[in-house]
């Protein structure tokens, strides 16, 4: 028998994204997962229950800080100045992550494809960024993605945008398969004592290709192939895999909060382009890279977007133009040769300034006063504010789908949801669906209900396990919730939680107390400014 390997890694941490029993359980049951199978039966393991909103910008930040989103300021994939917004980056995560607080105790890290660590902030040991990076993100150290290049071959955050079916998910296998090889590397390179390798394609499958359970298993069996492959090179004396949420079918509707807000009075709308698009405008799932306009000249494109804008001033919306063309099969076909400045014309939005309240960003879970003071052209007094969140509880608390149900089974003042300094950022009424199970959309038009615009997406459990040296296998983690990785995290190093974290060390770990850290030092931020990066977002019905 070969020796183990002599690597100085304490903890490694497996980040799934999306994952949670309903699928691993059936690939457990069918032996593809030997290497994940293993550590969920050699150690502790439950669900884990994410936080609100249950969405990787949000969710993973919160994993990693061990902080509510209160706290690190993140609450969806777009941050807000005004009614104007840009993407997440590492920039507005404003907590300290694991990897920094282990950097304050001289131990070495590295982490490999963590969402919203673009740019990366500088530790002893290496950085590559993941989802909401730029395809050529900067890593730390610097010139660390050249040397990848060279050691590993190709690396990428994303696959193309114009691969499809079958050769999608090879390139989901590849990316996989990068992830791993580049752990493996600059663990050989770094010996750290943490380590963090996460696969984001585990969630990007069921939005790319939903209930092909085959497409699944192909992208899971890469993961578990890549698991084992970092298990026998570099030995962790402990391994937490842990997700952001869980993922499953909806079987419930879509509801739009916008359109009932716009019938009570509180929602304006426009067709003028201006403010965050309400729609999946036609084009935006089909045109690639570099593919505006192709079919039509600019002058045929400035023609024909002047034609939808007038036909929207007399109420045919792009919209209604949309499901006119769905109903007989023809939508997919059109959006294929209509350039998305033309679809954007005809579309009807919110029109932020002139509104009292309305949902921003479906991805943030709730609706966002437009007060006077805070915003640039605030129409809601501070006197009206707290009447104005109480009717739009009310009003939203009372909301039943066709068949009797209740929309949501929580709607809440943001600040019985939220705690931290950074709760303003937060909408001003959160809406929490129904077990997940109404998908919400920022929409306008066509009423205030429709069938789900995805038939998968995020839900509230996700999964957690804990496997190695002074691990309790048969502790109970049925009580797991996403703030408590961080410190258990911490615990299996023998590092003291941050007291001003909101989760506590999971039973099958010893506990080693708690430690007030320096105040972390936010900084300036920077903006992302990459429409690729919005392109892939709108592709996976992230960006509405």
């Amino acid at each position: 028998m070969a020796d183990r390997p002599q690597t100085s890694l304490q903890t490694l941490l497996v980040g799934v994204d999306a994952g949670c029993r309903s699928v691993l359980d059936p690939l457990f049951e069918a032996g593809s997962l030997p290497h994940l199978e293993s550590l969920f039966e050699t150690g502790a393991a439950g669900p884990l229950e994410s936080q609100i909103p249950p969405w990787t910008p949000s969710a993973w930040p919160s994993l990693y800080t061990g902080v509510n989103p209160g706290k690190h300021g993140v609450f969806g994939f777009l941050t807000f100045d005004g009614y104007d917004w840009d993407v997440v980056n590492a920039t507005h995560v404003r907590e300290r992550t694991l990897w920094e607080l282990l950097d304050g105790r001289d131990k070495t890290s590295v982490v490999v494809n963590a969402p919203v660590t673009h740019p990366p902030r500088e530790i002893d040991g290496a950085v590559v960024p993941g989802y909401t990076a730029p395809e050529d993100p900067d890593c730390h150290p610097e010139g660390l993605l050249d040397e990848l290049r060279e050691e590993i071959g190709e690396y990428r955050v994303y696959a193309p945008r114009d691969a499809d079916g079958r050769e999608a998910v090879e390139w989901y296998e590849r990316l996989v398969g990068m992830r791993g090889r580049a752990f493996r590397h600059l663990a050989d390179r770094f010996d750290p004592e943490f380590g963090f390798v996460q696969f984001q394609q585990t969630d990007t499958v069921f939005h790319e290709f939903p209930g092909d359970h085959g497409k699944v298993r192909a992208v899971y069996e890469a993961v578990d192939r890549q698991v084992g492959s970092i298990l026998e090179e570099c030995d962790p004396d402990t391994v937490v895999v842990a997700s952001d949420h869980g993922m499953g079918e909806y079987t419930g509707h879509e509801f739009r909060p916008n359109e009932l807000l716009r019938e009570r009075g509180l929602v304006e709308t426009t067709t003028e382009g201006e403010g965050m698009p309400t729609w999946s405008t036609i084009a935006d799932n089909q045109l690639q890279d570099g593919e505006e306009g192709k079919t039509e000249s600019d002058d045929d494109s400035t023609t024909l977007e002047r034609v939808v804008a007038g036909l929207a001033g007399v109420g045919l919306t792009s919209q209604r133009i949309h499901a006119a063309l769905d109903a007989v099969g023809l939508a997919d076909f059109v959006a294929e040769r209509v350039p998305t400045e033309v679809a954007r014309a005809g579309s009807e939005q919110v029109d932020f300034p002139a509104s009292r309240a309305y949902a921003r960003d479906r991805i943030e879970l709730g609706v966002r006063v437009n007060l006077a003071g805070r915003e640039p052209d605030g129409v809601v007094s501070e006197a009206e504010y707290d009447r104005l969140r109480a009717d739009i509880v009310d009003l939203l608390s009372g909301v039943e789908t066709p068949d009797g149900e209740p929309v949501f089974e929580r709607v809440a003042r943001r600040e019985e949801v939220f705690s931290g300094p950074y709760v303003e950022a937060a909408p001003d009424v959160v809406t929490v669906p129904r077990d997940y199970d109404e998908f919400l959309s920022t929409r306008v038009g066509d009423g205030q209900f429709a069938p789900p615009s995805e038939p998968y997406n995020h839900k509230r459990d996700g999964i957690v396990a804990i496997s190695g040296d002074g691990v309790t296998p048969s502790a109970d983690l049925s009580g797991a919730h996403l703030f408590d990785v961080a410190p258990t995290v911490l615990a299996t190093m023998g590092v003291p939680a941050a007291e001003r974290m909101d989760g506590s060390v999971l039973p099958a770990v010893g506990a080693v107390g708690t430690e007030s850290y320096p105040a972390f030092d936010a900084g300036g931020q920077v903006t992302t400014d990459d429409g690729d990066v919005e392109a892939r977002l709108a592709d996976l019905g992230y960006l509405e």
